[in-house]
């Protein structure tokens, strides 16, 4: 009898041990389905670095973590509306460029500066040193239900009009199509033209054929993209303002995954910058390679000329940037090594 009781007893803790087992690989096998949100196309750089984020927060997760991309704005086709949903815990991650989130950091302005960078060197020290960092590490303190995880490149916006510009004197009279932003308009102003707005992006083409605009302003991309280089065949390569991309997530959504694989999490979307960057460098050759084969003329400006464009923002820098001068003048101050 008593052999009988022990081997019962033998039996039914091999049972429950079992039964642990499954259920606990259960549970690790079950895996936590999130989305991030796109308003670019399939091919996109930041779309191409979307996948591959996911790509490798799959494969560092076992499985654990599965993110689902909607590109082309399947999902919200704003980027206001998608950090909405972030902030609620409706979404878990998006890609928006960082003017809509200075409204939650706002010396995210600091870096939107018209003719703050010497170049692209300049603008990544900003970004991946002590000044960017703090800024992605400002968005999580603001308590606004959003998280920074890491920048992406959109390159640098230049002005594409119907006749040449050399220096400061040939933008009088000019009327240039901008995005609905009293900084750039008055940046345009103080250039001696006449900003623009209300005019979408689809309609910039016919409104250039039209008359009505002399010219807009956007990236070799955009440009290209849209076809608008038929339309004004004149580049002026002054690179007046770096807007970087922000790789944003959801403090209320990512509550549900562990420590460990939000560490991952926030590992990886930082590996995935240099893999944005390279896919933003491809397309903005490919896009400049097809601009100027169709006879565009892509007009760089000399140091004089540039600098005559930097000093004219003075007194937007006054206006606009007088709340982030100690974060403005950090910037300058990285900018001497470039």
């Amino acid at each position: 009898m008593k052999k009988i009781l022990v081997a019962l007893l033998i039996l039914a803790f091999v049972s429950l041990s079992v039964f642990a087992q499954g259920t606990t690989e259960a549970a690790v096998v079950k895996p936590i389905t999130l989305k991030l949100s796109e308003v670019h196309a399939e091919g996109y750089p930041t779309s191409l670095a979307d996948h591959e984020f996911a790509r490798l927060v799959k494969e560092r997760t076992n499985g654990r973590v599965i993110i689902e991309v909607y590109t082309g704005g399947t999902l919200y086709g704003q980027e206001t509306a998608a950090i909405e949903a972030l902030q609620v815990g409706d979404l878990a991650f998006a890609r928006v460029s960082a003017s809509p989130v200075a409204s939650y950091v706002p010396a995210l302005n600091a870096i939107q500066m018209p003719y703050l960078y010497n170049n692209a060197k300049h603008m990544w020290a900003v970004l991946n040193g002590e000044v960017g960092q703090k800024m992605l590490a400002d968005i999580e303190a603001s308590k606004s239900g959003l998280i920074g995880l890491c920048y992406y490149d959109a390159g640098s916006r230049s002005f594409y009009l119907t006749k040449p510009v050399y220096k400061v004197a040939d933008m009088a009279g000019l009327k240039i199509r901008l995005q609905n932003n009293k900084m750039m308009v008055r940046m345009v102003e103080l250039l001696g033209a006449t900003g623009v707005t209300g005019i979408g992006p689809n309609d910039v083409y016919s409104a250039i054929t039209q008359g009505v605009i002399d010219g807009a302003e956007n990236n070799w991309p955009t440009y290209q993209n849209m076809g608008d280089y038929e339309a004004a065949k004149y580049y002026i390569l002054d690179q007046h303002t770096r807007v970087p991309e922000i790789l944003l997530g959801s403090a209320a959504a990512l509550k549900a995954v562990s420590a460990a694989d939000m560490a991952i999490i926030r590992a990886t979307a930082k590996d995935t910058q240099e893999f944005e960057i390279a896919e933003w460098a491809k397309k903005e050759a490919s896009s400049e390679q097809i601009v100027r084969a169709a006879g565009t003329t892509v007009i760089e400006l000399s140091p004089a000329a540039y600098a005559e464009f930097q000093t004219r923002m003075a007194p937007l820098y006054t206006e606009y940037g007088a709340p982030y001068t100690d974060v403005i003048n950090k910037i300058k101050e990285i900018g001497k090594q470039f």
